[in-house]
């Protein structure tokens, strides 16, 4: 399946073949990201929604918005597998072999580019949110709750939308045998600036801040405890920053070698006339949605109370969020925790939902 000739076209160019007489380079992997898509969409799907479920019941029970943020990546993830890996991979490609009406290919395309932009920059609402509770708790008790929540949600999947509208106009990498245009040129710069460049900037920025906040808190713990101050549980903390460490990180090494990929086809080699390029594009998109499934994992590893989320969804039952346990009521407000995975409610929650104390309640003489 490997056309050595297609590694560069100078060859063909020099007996005089037009652009489209070249041979295309042949897919090297043949059925195997069929059956690799097949699989992770199986996969992949019914786990995001497992996922969605059990963040709803959080979010509902909590009023925290950080489930709300969990909520809108998961969404987005999901909405990804099926365009992107249903629609574009399977259908389009696998099923069609892009033999469907050229306007409906370039709308999938767009859809394809806001969904994809969707899920990425949904991750950074979260790491704003982490980075606010760690490094300002009392601004974050202030500006964080659901409705707000919403609301910024409700803005980046409306960007993501409009985002993906210039990419209808996004030429077939593995068909396109003309050079690069400077409209292609153009899109790809802006694909990889939104889906990468941009967001992992931001990650690595806030990430750095909140690392270097949790070491300087957890250095401060004995002294403050030493003075009968109490603050957050720096083990808690840490898992928490662990959880926001791990989806980032993940993201910026899957995305990594698709990024490369793109930026060599636009200014070294076509994915259309070179076998070695196909190859790469092949499997740096296979990495990239694997991206779509892993986050359920992740969860399931750091998060107590999303594993006890799960099991209530799995056992088809509504259990306490929380091991009903005492815990005297004067600790409550100073035991807790900035931490939205490991807290319990905020002052707001507490206030909307805890019943009054039997002092309060009893009517007066």
């Amino acid at each position: 399946m490997i056309d050595w000739p297609n590694v560069t076209a100078s060859s063909q160019q020099e007996l005089g073949l037009k652009p489209e007489e070249l041979q295309k380079s042949k897919c090297v992997l043949g059925f195997i990201p069929v059956i690799y898509y097949s699989i992770l969409l199986c996969v992949g799907v019914p786990v995001n929604i497992l996922t969605a479920v059990a963040l709803s019941r959080l979010a509902s029970r909590t009023k925290k918005a950080l489930y709300y943020y969990l909520l809108a990546v998961t969404a987005s993830d999901i909405l990804s597998q099926l365009f992107i890996i249903f629609v574009g991979f399977l259908l389009e490609t696998a099923v069609f072999h892009r033999d469907v009406p050229i306007l409906l290919l370039h709308s999938v395309s767009a859809a394809e580019f806001a969904a994809n932009h969707a899920s990425i920059w949904s991750t950074v609402p979260l790491t704003v949110d982490r980075y606010v509770a760690l490094c300002h708790p009392l601004l974050h008790r202030q500006i964080s709750y659901p409705a707000r929540a919403r609301k910024i949600i409700g803005v980046v999947l409306g960007l993501s939308l409009v985002s993906g509208v210039p990419f209808f106009w996004w030429s077939d990498m593995w068909r396109n045998s003309n050079p690069p245009t400077a409209l292609d040129t153009v899109l790809i710069w802006t694909h990889v600036t939104i889906i990468y460049f941009l967001p992992c900037s931001i990650f690595l920025l806030l990430n750095s801040l909140i690392i270097h906040k949790l070491r300087v808190r957890q250095r401060q713990q004995p002294c403050q405890e030493e003075g009968g101050s109490k603050i957050a549980s720096p083990r808690l903390l840490g898992k928490t920053t662990a959880m926001l460490l791990a989806i980032t990180s993940v993201f910026s090494v899957l995305w990594a070698p698709r990024t490369v990929v793109v930026i060599y086809h636009l200014y070294v080699s076509s994915v259309h006339r070179d076998w070695r390029v196909h190859l790469a594009y092949d499997l740096s998109n296979m990495l990239a949605m694997l991206n779509t499934a892993v986050n359920f994992f992740l969860y399931c590893f750091v998060s107590k109370p999303f594993r006890g989320a799960v099991r209530d969804v799995l056992l088809l039952r509504g259990g306490p969020l929380y091991p009903r346990r005492a815990l005297p009521h004067p600790l409550a407000p100073t035991n807790a925790s900035i931490s939205s995975l490991y807290s319990g409610n905020n002052k707001r929650s507490q206030r909307d939902f805890t019943p009054l104390s039997p002092h309060r309640a009893r009517k007066p003489s």
